[in-house]
C-alpha cells in the first residue's frame, strides 16, 4: 500500500504571500508569466496585519489571535472586517463590511446581485441560527424555462449568459437581517470601506485580471459589463486601479435607506431593465419579484461526528445534509488510525460522498415546494445502514439513492443539474464569542455576465434542473417553479463540542464544496491538522463515481493506488477557497486557502 506525506504538501496551486513586502506577496499570488511590478502594485498598501497574514500563509502557518478573527477571500475585504471587529463590532457587523468589499474587489464570485447562506452561533444563548438568502425564481418563470421549442434542455452556457438565468438577489436583504438580529455597530459605518474603495479605486488583483482575460467575449456581450471590465476594449490589467462610482452610489443608498433602496425604486428598476433588456437572452425578473423578496430562517441541520456536532444550512442547500451524510457514514471507521496518507481513507471518503450525492440528486431541493426527508437523511440508523455499504475492500461498483425514513410516498426522479465553481466564503469569530459562517455567491464565475448599477447579477436559476422529469417519468425535486429557490451545495459550517464552537469553516467550488468542507473537517478532527494544514491539504473529491485528484500536488502519488481500488481517476485543478477558524483553549487560529488570495486577520 503506497503511503505519501500529504500533510507536508501544504503549498500548492496559487500560493499566497511572502515575508513582509508587497513585492514578495505579489510574486506568490501572481499567475505564471504575470508582470511582477503589476502584481506588486495589486498588493501595495496593505496594512501590517495583512502582510503578516500573507507571510503566515506562504509558510503554511495559521494566524493566531486571542479575541477575534476574520478570514475571507481577499485581503482588502478582510481588512474591512478587521476594522469593525477591532472597534468592538459583532461578527454580523464585520460580515456586512466584508461582503460589500468582496462584491467590489472579487466581483466574479459574490456580491449584491447574488445570494448567500449564513450560519450563526450565539455565544449568549448557545443557539445555532441559519438564514436562507438564496435567490428566488421570478413569478413569470415556468419549469420549462431552460428548454427549447422541441422540449430539449438548452446547452448550459447558452442558458447562463444573459438575463434568462437571473433570480431575485438575496444578499442585500441578508446584510440587513443579520445586522438587525446581531449587529452592534452603526449600520452606515459598515459601508465606509466599500464606498471609499469604489470611489477612489482598488488595485486589480492577479486572480481577477486572469479571470477577466480568460472570459473574453462572454464578458463583453452586455455593454455595462464590457465597459467596466474592458475599458477601451482592453481587459483590466492586474495592478491597475479600477473605480466603480455606480457601486459606490448603491452602497450610499443602502447605508442611508437600508435594503429597501435595493428592492424598490431606481436600483430595482435598473436591475429589471438590465435583465429584461439583455440582448439575445432576456429574462423574466420583475419589480414585484424584488419587492416581495424575504430572507427565511431555516432549522439548522446538525450531525454528530467524533464527539462533535457539525451544523450547517438545510434545504434548499444540500450542503449540510451531504456533508453530514458523509461524516455520519464514516463514523464507524477509524480514519485517524488509517491517516491522511492512506488510499483506504480516501476510498471510504470517496464512496461515502458518492452515496451522499446519490441521495442529493434524488431528494434535495427547496423544501417549501417539495416534501423532503430531511430528518431521515441524517438519522443515525439510516447513516449506519448506508455506512455499512463501505465495508468492502474496493470501490463500490455502483451507487444509488437510499430509502430514508419520511412521511410522504412520492418518488422523485434523479437530477443531473450542474453547479459550476465560483462563490466565496467568510468565517468570523467576534470578541463576544459569536461565530459566523457565510457562503455567498453569484453562482458561475461572473454570474449571468449582466451588470446593473456597478454590480454583476447572478445566474442562479441554472442551478435548477433543466428537465422537469427523469427518463422514467418521475418528477425532479429540483425542477424550476415560480418563487422557488434552487438547490445549492454551499455548506457554511460550524463544528461544536459541548455546545461551543471549535471550527468555523466553508468553501466555494460548486458541487465540490461538499467534498472540500468534509475533507477539511476530517483533516482537523481525525488527522490532527491545524486549520491551515487542513484547508491546504490536497483536494480529493468524488461526486458521481470519478475520483478527482488535485493535479500537481502530493496527492498525485495516490492516483495509481486509487485506480487499483477500482476508481476511475481524473487529475485536475481543484481550486477550493476554504476559509477556516479553529477555536481552542489557547485562542483563535485562522487558515486561508493557498489556492486563492484570501487571508485571516485576528486581534
Amino acid at each position: 500500500m503506497t503511503r505519501i506525506n500529504l500533510a507536508s504538501a501544504l503549498l500548492m496551486g496559487v500560493a499566497c504571500a511572502a515575508p513582509a513586502a508587497a513585492q514578495q506577496a505579489a510574486d506568490a499570488v501572481a499567475p505564471e508569466g504575470a508582470s511582477e511590478q503589476a502584481a506588486a502594485d495589486a498588493f501595495a498598501g496593505l496594512g501590517e496585519a495583512a502582510m503578516a497574514a500573507l507571510e503566515a500563509k506562504q509558510q503554511g502557518r495559521p494566524v493566531t489571535a486571542t479575541d477575534w478573527m476574520v478570514t475571507a477571500a481577499h485581503p482588502l475585504a478582510v481588512e474591512a472586517g478587521a476594522k469593525v471587529l477591532e472597534r468592538g463590532g459583532s461578527a454580523a457587523d464585520a460580515m456586512v463590511a466584508v461582503q460589500v468589499v468582496l462584491g467590489l474587489v472579487e466581483p466574479q464570485s459574490s456580491g449584491l446581485g447574488g445570494g448567500a447562506f449564513l450560519v450563526w452561533h450565539d455565544a449568549a444563548t448557545g443557539e445555532i441560527t441559519t438564514l436562507d438568502a438564496r435567490e428566488t425564481a421570478p413569478a413569470a418563470a415556468r419549469p420549462t424555462l431552460f428548454q427549447n421549442d422541441a422540449g430539449e434542455p438548452l446547452e448550459f452556457m447558452e442558458a447562463v449568459v444573459g438575463g434568462l438565468s437571473v433570480g431575485t438577489p438575496g444578499t442585500p436583504a441578508l446584510l440587513e437581517e443579520a445586522h438587525r438580529r446581531w449587529g452592534k455597530g452603526n449600520w452606515r459605518s459598515l459601508f465606509e470601506d466599500g464606498i471609499r474603495l469604489a470611489d477612489d479605486g482598488f488595485p486589480v488583483s492577479p486572480r481577477l485580471a486572469e479571470l477577466v482575460a480568460a472570459e473574453g467575449e462572454a464578458l463583453q456581450r452586455d455593454p455595462a459589463t464590457a465597459d467596466y471590465f474592458f475599458p477601451g476594449g482592453t481587459a483590466v490589467a492586474q495592478g491597475a486601479t479600477l473605480k466603480n462610482p455606480a457601486y459606490a452610489d448603491v452602497l450610499r443608498r443602502l447605508a442611508a435607506q437600508g435594503s429597501r433602496a435595493f428592492y424598490t425604486g431606481e436600483i430595482a428598476q435598473g436591475i429589471v431593465e438590465a435583465v429584461r433588456g439583455a440582448e439575445g437572452n432576456p429574462g423574466l425578473l420583475g419589480l414585484d419579484d424584488l419587492a416581495r423578496y424575504r430572507v427565511v430562517e431555516r432549522p439548522p441541520v446538525c450531525v454528530d461526528y467524533r464527539d462533535h456536532e457539525v451544523c450547517g444550512m438545510g434545504p434548499p442547500s444540500s450542503g449540510a445534509l451531504s456533508v453530514g451524510q458523509i461524516l455520519g457514514m464514516l463514523g464507524g471507521y477509524d480514519l485517524a488510525a488509517l491517516g491522511a496518507e492512506n488510499p483506504e481513507s480516501w476510498r471510504l471518503i470517496g464512496d461515502a460522498s458518492r452515496l451522499a450525492f446519490a441521495d442529493r440528486g434524488r431528494y434535495m431541493a427547496d423544501s417549501d415546494f417539495v416534501p423532503m426527508p430531511t430528518e431521515g437523511l441524517v438519522a443515525t440508523d439510516y447513516l449506519a445502514e448506508r455506512g455499512a455499504l463501505l465495508a468492502g475492500d474496493d470501490a463500490l461498483p455502483e451507487v444509488s439513492a437510499g430509502s430514508p425514513g419520511w412521511s410522504h410516498a412520492l418518488n422523485w426522479g434523479q437530477d443531473s443539474a450542474l453547479e459550476l465553481p465560483s462563490t466565496s466564503h467568510v468565517s468570523i469569530v467576534d470578541a463576544d464569542g459569536n461565530a459566523l459562517s457565510l457562503t455567498t455567491t453569484i453562482e458561475n464565475g461572473f454570474g449571468s455576465r449582466v451588470m446593473a448599477h456597478g454590480f454583476l447579477l447572478n445566474n442562479e436559476l441554472t442551478d435548477f434542473s433543466f428537465e422537469t422529469h427523469d427518463d422514467a417519468g418521475y418528477p425532479i425535486a429540483n425542477r424550476l417553479e415560480p418563487g422557488k429557490r434552487p438547490r445549492s451545495s454551499m455548506a457554511p459550517t460550524i463544528v461544536r463540542k459541548d455546545g461551543k464552537p471549535v471550527l468555523v469553516i466553508g468553501s466555494p467550488g460548486g458541487s465540490r464544496i461538499i467534498g472540500y468542507v468534509a475533507k477539511s473537517i476530517i483533516a482537523h478532527l481525525d488527522w490532527g491538522m491545524d486549520v491551515q494544514q487542513a484547508v491546504a491539504l490536497p483536494n480529493i473529491v468524488n461526486r458521481f463515481g470519478t475520483m478527482d485528484v488535485e493535479a500537481g500536488t502530493a496527492a498525485d502519488a495516490l492516483v495509481q493506488p486509487l485506480k487499483d481500488l477500482g476508481f476511475e481517476v481524473n487529475q485536475t485543478e481543484l481550486v477550493s477557497g476554504i476559509q477556516g477558524i479553529a477555536i481552542t483553549p489557547e485562542g483563535l487560529s485562522g487558515g486561508a486557502d493557498p489556492r486563492r488570495e484570501g487571508i485571516a486577520i485576528g486581534g
